[in-house]
């Protein structure tokens, strides 16, 4: 979804030129998360004067535009600035520069704010704004957001104790929906102030010295009627007409210590705000993740962590981390795309979701996360898989092994459906959460459905801080490392054996299942070497998709039991990133309608691996052939039942289960190089994002 990117120095001289080149090239790191316009705000020459660029395309138009600009003294230097960038993926209102961020209060700018998710009372605030004689430009639902922000300041003019902060918690306090924020206002010149729900926020911090402390109080806050008023404080005069109020300035509970020097003075700082790590880790490793409805406000060097409301039962601190990813690990390299070099990562990234936690010589495995939480798993009474996209895929990829192993019974749930139905969930009940980013909106909200009804929660996502790996019980990250191709390739396979892990884990205490446990584990271990002879006919592959499939309009995918999920997330691909038409197919269903679609000119991809369901899907394809189809055949090296006059992709053999890792990766080259063929954007498709923070 939309991308946020900050930066602020502070007693750190920096031109206006390197402040642009910053913030777009942050926008640039986000690139991935997908987007159709971009713009940014950074400070004038005049008093009280804040520049705004905004323009429909690609980073690099914005960028453009900006070197239009020979009228502004590019070479002025700051010694304290804050600028603001953000990259759009259009959801109220069609791309245009006036429907980009940033917003702006009035033509003044005397507040700008970015921001990522969806306001979903945003018409109520705007038909009470627009009664109060504040006109609106854009279509978007963000724009409500600055000009409640101008009404409140309008509102509190005399009122000289009102702080950035206690205006920023009036605004919050309005707003339904979901939101990462970050506000910037003439009127608090080099201050920024910055707020999430549900959508991801961090600050990254980058000092000449070593931080004092690895941590930042949080100062609690509160209504005047929460609690009596300090001493020289007076509550705030009502003036506003309508339900809008606005919290008093409360006294700081505790004092920041992180960002003072040693001797307690200010020293050289600067401050990236961004919705993901990939977007601040060439600046510094050194991050603070905030929670929702942390208020964070930057100001003199200091950073100060507010909430909207007292004693909610949060951290009274917030962690400041270290980033383990390298920038390397988000550039191409040799790699003319990002989906092509994560697809030949697979071999190391399957090593690195296993590495420490498969003992190949003992045939154990030992998931660190979830070693609390065996027993209370192994008691429940059924266990729910609960994703979107390809993350539900891994679900459905690994379902039979989980059932096989524990005896348990597994579902598999598509988040929005499950929310949409109400779907009963009881206290005996383990749900197991899948998302790459950890920020899927729909996955978090059915994530809290169920934390409300008491079921244990179970995280499996690839980003350590996320929403999901903090708020559910326990979990695996996946440590498959950056994605940054809007179509998951690596995540997917590291998803898929985090959970083979998991089952394995679970059946550990049944001794009947000693053989196939050990089994699978040997399998893990030649899974790397597998994985680089597939990717070895990578040269075939481009030929097929080029002399065969590439004119094609439609594509069928057929097979059944542990490579029905490979159809699926095979037929996913191909239409995410080449827009063909691909749909996958359960071989065990085609008489009962897929059939009608099959003839000689409809190209059919059959994965027909040597496991116990071999014979049935030997049968679907002497339906297809009957019917005169000529389909591409995914089979094991060595299987000489199927003759020379089928077109065959060959990939090593392994154990049923774990089959669908090898199968995979033919589909995902086969999409990509499709892609490449139609001359589409392969790591940006159309109208796709890559963390799809709203509903």
């Amino acid at each position: 979804m939309c991308g946020i990117f900050a930066y602020l120095n502070y007693l750190t001289e920096v031109d206006r030129q390197t402040i642009a080149d910053i913030l777009t090239n942050g926008l640039k790191r986000l690139e991935y998360r997908g987007y159709d316009s971009a713009g940014l705000a950074i400070d004038g020459d005049g008093d009280k004067e804040v520049l705004i660029y905004k323009q429909v395309g690609k980073v690099a138009a914005l960028q453009k535009l900006i070197e239009e600009q020979k009228s502004i003294n590019w070479q002025r230097t700051f010694t304290a600035h804050c600028g603001m960038a953000h990259t759009r993926w259009a959801t109220h209102g069609q791309p245009s520069p006036t429907n980009s961020h940033p917003h702006r209060s009035d033509p003044k700018n005397e507040f700008t704010v970015v921001h990522n998710g969806i306001i979903t009372n945003y018409r109520e605030l705007k038909l009470v704004l627009e009664k109060k004689g504040y006109a609106f430009e854009s279509e978007t639902d963000t724009e409500a957001i600055a000009k409640l922000a101008k009404y409140i300041w309008d509102s509190q003019k005399g009122n000289k104790q009102l702080t950035f902060t206690d205006l920023v918690k009036g605004v919050v306090k309005e707003l339904e929906g979901a939101f990462a924020m970050i506000f910037k206002s003439v009127h608090f010149p080099n201050e920024v102030v910055a707020t999430r729900r549900g959508s991801p926020l961090l600050i990254g911090v980058k000092t000449p010295k070593k931080l004092k402390v690895d941590f930042v109080d949080v100062e609690f806050g509160g209504l005047a009627e929460e609690r009596e008023l300090p001493s020289g404080v007076e509550a705030v005069p009502s003036s506003l007409n309508s339900s809008l109020e606005v919290p008093v300035p409360q006294l700081r509970r505790s004092e920041s210590r992180a960002f003072l020097s040693e001797d307690g003075t200010p020293q050289q700082i600067e401050y990236f705000l961004a919705s993901d790590p990939s977007a601040v880790v060439e600046h510094t490793k050194t991050v603070l993740y905030l929670l929702d409805d942390d208020i964070a406000h930057i100001r003199d060097s200091e950073l100060r962590i507010h909430r909207l409301r007292r004693d909610d039962g949060i951290s009274s601190i917030r962690s400041i981390q270290t980033l383990e990813i390298e920038l390397a690990e988000i550039m191409k390299g040799s790699f003319d795309h990002f989906m092509q070099k994560e697809i030949y990562e697979q071999p190391d990234s399957v090593v690195n979701t296993m590495r420490g936690r498969v003992n190949f010589d003992t045939h154990k495995v030992t998931l660190g996360g979830l070693k609390s939480y065996l027993p209370t798993i192994r008691r429940c009474r059924r266990i729910v898989f609960i994703a979107c996209g390809t993350s539900y895929h891994s679900a459905l990829a690994t379902r039979a092994i989980f059932e096989e192993l524990t005896e348990i019974p597994v579902s598999t749930e598509l988040a929005s459906d499950f929310l949409d139905r109400k779907t009963p969930i009881f206290r005996d009940d383990v749900c197991v959460f899948i998302s790459q980013s950890g920020e899927t909106a729909d996955t978090i909200l059915a994530m809290r459905y169920c934390l409300e009804r008491g079921a244990l929660c179970v995280g499996v996502t690839n980003t350590v801080g996320s929403s999901i790996s903090r708020e559910s019980h326990c979990g695996v990250h996946i440590n498959a490392g950056p994605e940054i191709g809007v179509a998951s390739t690596k995540a997917y396979t590291s998803q898929y054996i985090a959970l083979v892990m998991i089952a394995i884990q679970l059946s550990e205490d049944r001794t009947s299942m000693t053989a196939r446990r050990n089994e699978i584990i040997d399998g893990l271990h030649a899974l790397p070497g597998h994985i680089k002879e597939v990717l070895a006919i990578d040269q075939e592959l481009q030929r097929l998709a080029k002399d065969v499939l590439h004119k094609e309009k439609s594509l069928l995918i057929m097979g059944r039991g542990f490579q029905n999920a490979t159809c699926l997330e095979g037929a996913l691909k191909i239409k995410e990133v080449s827009y063909m038409h691909s749909e996958g197919i359960l071989a065990g269903e085609l008489k009962h309608g897929p059939l009608a679609l099959v003839d000689e000119n409809m190209p059919v991809i059959l994965i027909m691996t040597r496991d116990s369901l071999y014979p049935k899907v030997r049968s679907a394809l002497e339906q297809v052939t009957a019917r005169k189809g000529q389909p591409i055949i995914i089979c094991n090296k060595g299987d000489d039942a199927i003759g020379t006059e089928n077109k065959t992709i060959r990939v090593p053999q392994t154990i049923d289960c774990l089959q669908g890792l090898l199968t995979i990766i033919p589909l995902q080259l086969l999409s990509y190089h499709l892609a490449c063929l139609a001359g589409v954007d392969v790591d940006f498709p159309r109208n796709l994002a890559k963390s799809v923070t709203v509903e």
